[in-house]
């Protein structure tokens, strides 16, 4: 066993600290150490995207609007997204163990405060502080397997690992309409903690603590300053556009703020001798190129993730428990999917990985164009899975194209800049998709709304109809016109809503197959790239 271990750690470019614990745990201990992250990486992404089928009711709760809405899932990726730039920092402070520790904590702490909101506001507070440990979590996984796998088996891990992470979201749901059907959607805050509370004891145990000879460099906190101004003023500006006017001076304010602050973070980042986000990294073509492609697939992916729940209980009337139950066939392949294409990632051309599951998402999404309140439950199932079985071929081919050309000192910044990226994507897909649905509803309802004049024949007709059977139930005349035209613009408006969402699955479909573009420009990675030394 011994000997086995040596010649593992031979094959690796690792810390001591990890050296040692191979030594402690034998040469599966870098299966142990990949457990104890993506326990915590469940517990922030079941929570992360169980939310949306609590959406409808948490609306009805407070009596607030889809556009208000929405904000708690922006909430959690904004945060998500300027912590992720955090990571190589913390880790460098107070070692990996520690940062798990910090983040399982604040998670805990979110998740409690999430479940007892007494309103909006106190939730968006808790879905931040969710959304927090997400960040500081994400690029440890990619980062803690480059440490503990050698070239050549990084992509299977990766593979693996990825089947309970992605799992945990696709099987969330269906649990969270359990709960929401069932018991209440303050619930669904609370679902990730036993995940949390098994991966302290873990993380303890199995993560390395800080590097003696660790360099601990200043923290950037002008860069975080200028940064999360930046990204919450453009969000607040997308948000409230259309409600103050996209020409108001308000928003062109927020905007104004977003593009002066944006501009001074990264010539900031240029220049400070310790960034928070080391633009370096984007010197390297294919990490440059799997960025951009990344930014696009991180919109669409939770762009999407935000709409479908809504259409399935808001078009197709489903409960909680069963939009849920929609989402698993699609979740349950993913999950058999991710290990094949972790594999195929070591092996294969990464052009041809990424390009196909592009393809495969695109159609997906293309299908849905065709939606309605009667598509069959099976129907909409197979395009979910349709979906599912393109990111499960783009995720690991895509980190796996950014990093394994790095240095090994630069995959922690890599890996946190991939995600920031991917994460950024998500935070404004999420935010475009509810403005798009917003947007297009409005144009359709109007549109709509235009053709049913009374010289329209069979809208005459129809009124008329409606009339007689609310004259049958005992209503005046004054009463029936009013009952009957009030009708009349509850069917439009909901006719406009599934145009809206068919739109905004088509704006989908189009932006993932944009990405096949820069895709192939990427070098050729059949091979893994040798790494220099740490």
């Amino acid at each position: 066993m011994q000997s086995g271990v040596e010649q593992l750690l031979d094959e690796l470019n690792t810390t001591d600290n990890i050296k040692a614990l191979f030594r402690r745990y034998g040469r599966h201990y870098g299966w142990y150490a990949i457990a104890a992250v993506s326990l915590g990486n469940i517990a922030a992404l079941v929570t992360g995207t169980i939310i949306n089928v609590a959406i409808p009711d948490i609306m009805g709760a407070f009596g607030i609007n889809q556009d208000e809405a929405q904000w708690l899932s922006t909430a959690y990726l904004a945060a998500s997204t300027v912590t992720m730039l955090l990571t190589s920092w913390m880790v460098q402070a107070v070692g990996l163990r520690n940062t798990m520790i910090t983040a399982m904590s604040l998670f805990m702490t979110g998740s409690l405060i999430g479940g007892l909101s007494p309103n909006t506001d106190v939730m968006i507070i808790a879905r931040i502080l969710q959304g927090t440990t997400a960040g500081f979590i994400g690029p440890l996984s990619m980062s803690i397997i480059f440490q503990v796998f050698p070239p050549g088996k990084q992509g299977m891990a990766m593979g693996v690992t990825s089947v309970g992470v992605i799992l945990a979201p696709s099987v969330g749901p269906a649990i969270g309409g359990v709960l929401v059907d069932n018991l209440s959607w303050r619930y669904v805050f609370l679902m990730g903690i036993p995940f949390s509370a098994l991966c302290l004891p873990m993380a303890m145990l199995y993560l390395p603590g800080r590097e003696p000879d660790a360099v601990r460099t200043p923290f950037d906190w002008n860069g975080l300053l200028l940064l999360s101004i930046a990204l919450v003023c453009l969000l607040v500006g997308l948000s409230n556009g259309e409600k103050e006017g996209w020409g108001s001076d308000v928003i062109l304010t927020y905007f104004g703020i977003a593009f002066v602050l944006g501009w001074l973070f990264i010539y900031w980042q240029r220049h400070y001798r310790y960034p928070l986000l080391n633009l370096k990294l984007f010197a390297n073509r294919n990490f440059a190129i799997m960025s951009l492609v990344g930014f696009v697939f991180g919109a669409g992916l939770y762009g999407s993730t935000y709409l479908v729940p809504l259409f399935l209980q808001i078009i197709q009337r489903m409960s909680p428990t069963d939009a849920g139950i929609m989402m698993m066939p699609a979740g349950l392949t993913l999950a058999l999917v991710f290990p094949l294409s972790g594999r195929l990632a070591d092996r294969y051309d990464l052009r041809i990985l990424i390009s196909a599951g592009i393809l495969f998402f695109a159609c997906s999404f293309y299908l849905m164009n065709g939606a309605d309140p009667d598509t069959s439950f099976w129907t909409f199932a197979w395009w979910l899975i349709l979906g599912r079985i393109g990111i499960g071929l783009v995720m690991p081919s895509l980190s796996m194209g950014a990093l394994r050309e790095l240095p090994m000192e630069l995959v922690t910044q890599g890996s946190g800049a991939l995600n920031f990226i991917r994460q950024l994507g998500g935070a404004y897909g999420v935010n475009l998709m509810s403005l798009t649905l917003a947007r297009r509803t409005n144009f359709h309802t109007d549109q709509l709304a235009a053709t049913q004049a009374y010289g329209n024949t069979e809208m005459s007709e129809w009124i008329e109809g409606l009339r007689q059977l609310l004259a049958e139930a005992g209503l005046v005349p004054v009463e029936q016109t009013a009952a009957a035209m009030h009708y009349l613009g509850m069917v439009v408006y909901r006719q406009a809503m599934v145009l809206g969402f068919r739109d905004a699955f088509l704006i989908v479909s189009l932006a993932f197959l944009f990405t096949l573009l820069p895709t192939w420009l990427l070098r050729n990675t059949r091979k893994p790239a040798p790494m220099a030394p740490a």
